[in-house]
């Protein structure tokens, strides 16, 4: 790379890094302004479908908006009066439970400090009687230096009193203090009212800024974007009003008090991510052991949260609107951190919804596609890229226990052909290009060979799996078919078997076709089919003796680079066709996934079939063995 170029990178990610530092340094310092348009224009998407429905029964845009906005008030201020003659009436409350609440304090402070008092007690008893001794010497020591220090009278005490405040001082006290949420309130909604009655203006605003050049995409884009995020608000706002009804509800029967305080606390405090509901639940149970005189109310109050939301959490919104957000957890908790930093209270209240939206542009504008990275629940790199990744990094471990969490919901053949094979390939390509080390080739093949080992044996998650360390230059394939002839014998099995029963498998050769006849032969075993690992060599010249070709009911060669190899392949396949007559001859072309599909011949002569993948080779061979068998019983 030339001077230059490497200057133009720099002074790139330079420029980038100082326009993030002034993003953030806008968020915080701009805070105070940024806050109510964010509120504004979140509160737009929860606001749009109903302007979109009033307008459609023929109310003018001015009036469905305002009808919108009026409706929006009142429910903030019914919601607001309610929670507030909710606080006064419990606040009214409390002290007839004071004895209640003094008797649980003591009963906690004697579980818990008490006991740390009574293990500490002994120490802090030498501990003063060490400094006491202390003082009395050195007062005693003053008195013979200085006799006048012995006669200093005691300090005078001096106490300070504030003025009585006049009622002016204490209503401009409380103007003051409702002021700043009021001035914000008023922004929001006036804010509000401008962004619903211009929204489609903004809308095309906003498509000129970004995809002049591409209008019909970016109009798509946009759209799409405005109704998810109407949607998921709309369907957030509905499921938290369900569920704020199920807690009032509960805790009314349960008989705690103020179950409508608690019930719209939930509701309003489930928009933060995670803790929200907990905080409402922690304070319900709070109230409830304080006014209860032992822990049953406490107990039942929490119980019934907790079945409330684990319920709602992990059972209705995957149904509702399951993955709809595509936040990934880690994202959503960060998110909340950064905002909650940046915008304080509010921003946590923010946090998810502003997060979705710079995922929804990470998605659509290809500038911010980075977001859509960072944020988004889509794994940043593909199950193949994984695997190959853990692969050069020698991590079996991590491979093993994928595969296994893949194979409790598909079959091996699929993780082969989905995982498996594409990553070998991309370990292919890349040794073809020099971009790895013999090396790195040999740990990608001890990984690969660990692995199959490891589900061979299928062993329990408590037991560790198998690690494979190959010496360089050793044939992979055939280490792992030598072991198979140690454990069953010399033809990889027993011959007293039925006719018709053993497939063989044959790979064309080379390293990488052996290797691929290896994976096929432990796919079928694992479907529980007679499979056996066989060369060319073995199959021209077998060094002792051969097996029985009455027993042999297919023979399926294996290419991963069918294209080159393509007469190779039908030259092999005519060839055992001359020598066992009966058996089926299927020719397994396996294409790189990165690369132009290969142009083979669909017919190849005395080929029964031709497949090209693992899952379409089992699936064959069934078939055929299910047609064997029945055609041998008639």
């Amino acid at each position: 790379m030339s001077t230059q170029a490497i200057s133009q990178e720099s002074t790139s990610q330079l420029s980038k890094i100082i326009g993030a530092a002034l993003v953030l340094a806008l968020l915080y310092f701009g805070r105070e302004m940024l806050i109510p348009i964010a509120l504004a224009i979140l509160l737009s998407f929860l606001v749009a479908p109903m302007v979109r429905r009033l307008t459609r029964f023929g109310m003018g845009k001015t009036g469905s908006v305002a009808t919108s906005v009026l409706v929006l008030t009142l429910v903030i201020l019914t919601t607001g009066s309610l929670i507030t003659s909710q606080l006064i009436q419990m606040g009214s409350s409390l002290p007839q439970y004071e004895s209640t609440i003094h008797h649980k304090l003591v009963m906690l402070d004697q579980l818990t400090l008490g006991k740390l008092g009574d293990i500490t007690k002994h120490s802090d008893r030498v501990f003063n009687q060490l400094s006491s001794s202390q003082k009395t010497d050195h007062l005693s020591t003053r008195t013979e230096t200085f006799p006048e220090a012995a006669d200093v009278s005691k300090p005078v005490s001096v106490e300070l009193h504030e003025p009585t405040s006049s009622p002016l001082q204490i209503l401009t006290r409380i103007a003051t203090s409702v002021w700043g949420p009021i001035e914000t309130a008023g922004i929001v909604f006036v804010v509000l009212v401008f962004v619903l009655l211009e929204r489609e203006d903004l809308r095309d605003r906003f498509i000129r800024l970004i995809g002049k050049n591409n209008l019909r995409a970016t109009t798509v884009a946009v759209n799409d974007a405005g109704n998810r995020l109407s949607r998921f608000f709309v369907s957030q706002l509905g499921l938290n009003f369900l569920v704020g009804m199920l807690i009032c509800l509960g805790l009314t029967i349960i008989g705690v008090p103020q179950a409508l305080l608690w019930g719209i606390l939930t509701a309003s405090l489930r928009f933060v991510p995670y803790i929200g509901a907990w905080i409402a639940a922690a304070c319900a149970t709070l109230l409830a052991a304080a006014i209860s005189p032992d822990w049953t109310l406490a107990i039942m109050s929490f119980a019934w949260f907790a079945c409330v939301e684990v319920v709602i959490s992990q059972l209705v919104e995957p149904r509702l609107y399951g993955h709809a957000t595509g936040l990934s957890p880690l994202s959503v908790v960060i998110s909340a951190v950064f905002w909650s930093w940046i915008w304080g209270p509010v921003g946590l209240i923010l946090s998810t919804p502003l997060t979705l939206c710079l995922l929804v542009a990470g998605h659509y504008v290809d500038a911010l596609k980075f977001l859509e990275i960072l944020l988004g629940e889509i794994p940043a790199l593909t199950m193949p890229e994984n695997f190959y990744q853990r692969a050069l990094a020698g991590d079996a471990q991590e491979i093993t226990g994928s595969a296994k969490r893949f194979l409790k919901r598909r079959s091996f053949s699929s993780y082969c052909d989905v995982v498996l094979t594409p990553a070998l390939y991309l370990a292919q390509m890349d040794f073809m290009k020099s971009a790895i080390t013999r090396e790195e080739e040999s740990r990608v093949t001890n990984v690969v060979t660990s692995l199959l080992i490891s589900i061979e044996e299928n062993k329990k998650w408590w037991k560790r799996n198998s690690s494979v360390t190959l010496l360089e230059g050793v044939n992979a394939a055939r280490h792992l078919r030598a072991k198979r002839e140690r454990d069953f014998g010399q033809w990889q099995g027993s011959l007293n078997v039925p006719a018709g029963s053993i497939i063989l498998i044959i790979g064309l050769g080379s390293v990488a076709n052996e290797f691929a006849a290896e994976i096929l032969v432990r796919v079928l075993r694992a479907q529980n089919l007679d499979s056996r690992h066989l060369s060319l060599e073995d199959l021209e010249a077998p060094p002792e003796g051969e097996i029985p070709s009455d027993l042999i009911a297919m023979v399926c060669f294996v290419s991963v680079d069918p294209q080159k190899e393509q007469h190779l392949l039908e030259a092999s396949v005519l060839k055992n066709c001359q020598r066992m007559p009966h058996a089926i001859t299927f020719a397994v072309c396996l294409n790189n996934p990165y690369q132009e599909l290969s142009q083979v011949s669909q017919f190849i002569p005395s080929t029964h079939l031709i497949l090209h993948s693992y899952e379409d080779t089992v699936q064959a061979c069934i078939a055929n063995l299910h047609r064997h068998s029945k055609t041998e019983t008639e």
